[in-house]
């Protein structure tokens, strides 16, 4: 899918760059952000939050992710990520799985510092992914 110059961009691109400012991420040094909308356009954000522990640490997708479940939502249109790199910065692998897991037709908008936009989905990201659909079949 394409890459584009926003100039006034979407609240959830706005909400991704402002969650981004809440990063704790004094270890890597990489803030990221993220704004998860809902299908009846709720946001919920999140940024990474890192531990002393590594393993411990969290990203801002699953964040934002796991807020809007905490809170009963189910149906889920788009994540944006934003980061400080001039590349567009997609999901790790462990964020791309919990994607799949509660939103598999999801759209995934990579905001990078240049104020671009490119849009993907989680599909295209995690070609055939493992999901439920394995689990039920044992």
């Amino acid at each position: 899918m394409g890459e584009y110059l926003a100039r006034k961009q979407p609240a959830i691109l706005q909400q991704a760059r402002k969650a981004k400012t809440h990063s704790f991420s004094p270890y890597s040094n990489f803030a990221v952000g993220a704004a998860l909308e809902t299908k009846s356009g709720k946001i919920y954000t999140g940024c990474n939050i890192e531990s002393s522990s590594y393993g411990l640490t969290i990203c801002a997708e699953r964040v934002a992710m796991f807020k809007a479940i905490s809170e009963g939502e189910s149906q889920f249109s788009r994540i944006a990520v934003c980061t400080d790199t001039d590349e567009f910065c997609p999901p790790c692998g462990a964020c791309r799985q919990v994607l799949v897991d509660f939103a598999p037709n999801i759209k995934v908008l990579l905001l990078n510092s240049k104020n671009e936009v490119k849009e993907t989905t989680i599909a295209a990201l995690l070609p055939e992914a493992f999901n439920k659909d394995f689990l039920n079949n044992r």
